[in-house]
C-alpha cells in the first residue's frame, strides 16, 4: 500500500508513529507532510528509514492509497489544523488511518466525505466489542513471551520490540511482535489498543492477544506507559498481569531523569524501577528483568557509550541501543533460560 504521512510541526522528533511506520512496515511512503521541513527530505533528518519527500501538505503528495496521521499527541485528540490534509485526502479516495481517541468516523464531515468517495475511515484505536476479562491464562501458551517495559512514557518500547523481533527471525526463529498500541497496528496490520480498553477488561485483552499470537516460539509483547507514570500507570499494568510475562526488558532514555511532560516527577534510580516491575509481576508471572534498552540519540558516540556502560552495571544485565546498535547481547540474554 502507498501511503503519505501526516507530521505537521513534529517530524521526526515527535512523530512516534510515522518514524515507526518508516522503519518497520513494509507500506511504500510517498510523502511525508510536515509544513515546517517541506522541501527536505526524510533522509535529511532520519537514517535508515524508508526515503520520501516532505511536503506541505496533500496537495502535493504523490498519488497514494491512504494518508495515515502521524502523530499521537498526549491525549490522542485530533487537531483542527490537519482537517485541511484529510478532507483532501477523501476527496482523492484516499482511506484515512488515524490512531487517535478521536475517531476519526465520529466526524460527520469526515463520514459523508468517505461514503461520497469511496475511501475507509480506519480508527485503529478502536477496540473489540466483545472483550473479557482476563481468565489468567496466558502463561498457558507454548511461546516464551518477553515484554518490553519501560521507565517512562516514549522510551523505546516499540522500537525494541520490532528490533528484537527482526534480530530473532535473522537467527531463524519464529518470533512476532504482539502490537498493544496504535503505531504497532499500523505496522503489523492487527492488535489492540489497550489504553482504548475499558479498564476491567485491559488485561484480558492483552491475554487474548498474546493468545492469539502464542503458535509463534518467541512473542514480544509491546509495552504501554510506565509503572511509575503519574498518568498512565494503569496500561502499563494491565499489560504486564495480562500478558504473564517470562521475561522482562527495561527500556530508557539516557540521560532522562524525570517523567516526560511531568517535571514535578522524578523517575526511581533504575535498580529501583527494575525492583518495581519484578515485584508487580511476581504475583502473577515471576518474570524478570533479563537486559535493558536504551536511547542512547541525544549523544555523540563516545557519551553514548559511557550511558551504556553505566546503564549496563547499574542494571546488571546485557544492554544496547536497538536503533544505533544490535540487540545481539540483549536477545542472548532473553533465549539463554528458553526451554529451562
Amino acid at each position: 500500500m502507498r501511503i503519505a504521512l501526516l507530521a505537521h510541526g513534529n517530524f521526526p522528533d515527535d512523530a512516534k508513529t510515522a518514524v515507526g511506520v518508516l522503519r518497520y512496515s513494509d507500506h511504500d511512503a510517498v510523502a511525508v507532510l510536515d509544513r515546517d521541513r517541506a522541501g527536505d527530505r526524510v533522509s535529511d533528518h532520519l537514517p535508515d528509514v524508508q526515503d520520501a519527500p516532505i511536503v506541505a501538505d496533500f496537495a502535493d503528495v504523490p498519488d497514494c492509497d491512504a494518508l495515515v496521521i502521524g502523530i499521537a499527541p498526549i491525549g490522542g485528540g485530533f487537531e483542527e489544523g490537519w482537517r485541511p490534509d484529510v478532507t483532501a485526502a477523501l476527496r482523492r479516495g484516499c482511506d484515512v488511518i488515524a490512531g487517535l481517541h478521536d475517531p476519526l468516523a465520529a466526524d460527520e464531515e469526515f463520514a459523508r466525505l468517505a461514503a461520497e468517495h469511496g475511501a475507509e475511515l480506519q480508527d485503529v484505536r478502536q477496540p473489540p466489542d466483545d472483550l473479557t476479562v482476563a481468565d489468567g491464562t496466558a502463561g498457558e501458551v507454548d511461546a516464551h513471551v518477553v515484554l518490553t517495559v519501560g521507565t517512562d512514557c516514549s522510551s523505546g518500547k516499540m522500537t525494541g520490540s520490532f528490533e528484537l523481533r527482526d534480530a530473532a527471525r535473522e537467527r531463524g526463529i519464529d518470533a512476532e511482535v504482539v502490537p498493544t498500541g496504535q503505531t504497532g497496528i499500523m505496522i503489523s496490520g492487527w492488535g489492540t489498543a489497550i489504553d482504548r480498553v475499558i479498564s476491567d477488561f485491559a488485561a484480558g485483552a492483552t491475554e487474548r492477544l498474546v493468545e492469539q499470537a502464542g503458535d509463534h516460539d518467541l512473542l514480544f509483547v509491546e509495552g504501554q506507559g510506565a509503572l511509575a507514570h503519574p498518568a498512565y500507570s494503569g496500561v502499563t499494568t494491565a499489560i504486564l498481569h495480562g500478558a504473564q510475562p517470562d521475561s522482562l526488558v527495561l527500556c530508557h532514555v539516557a540521560g532522562r531523569d524525570r517523567v516526560g511532560g511531568y517535571d514535578s516527577f522524578q523517575l526511581p534510580d533504575t535498580p529501583d524501577y527494575a525492583d518495581l516491575y519484578e515485584s508487580m509481576a511476581a504475583p502473577i508471572s515471576g518474570a524478570t528483568v533479563e537486559a535493558g534498552l536504551l536511547n542512547t540519540s541525544e549523544y555523540d558516540r563516545e557519551t553514548a557509550d559511557e550511558h551504556l556502560s553505566t546503564y549496563a552495571d547499574v542494571l546488571d544485565t546485557p544492554v544496547a541501543d536497538p536503533v544505533r546498535d544490535d540487540v545481539d547481547a540483549v536477545l542472548d540474554s532473553l533465549l539463554a533460560g528458553v526451554g529451562e
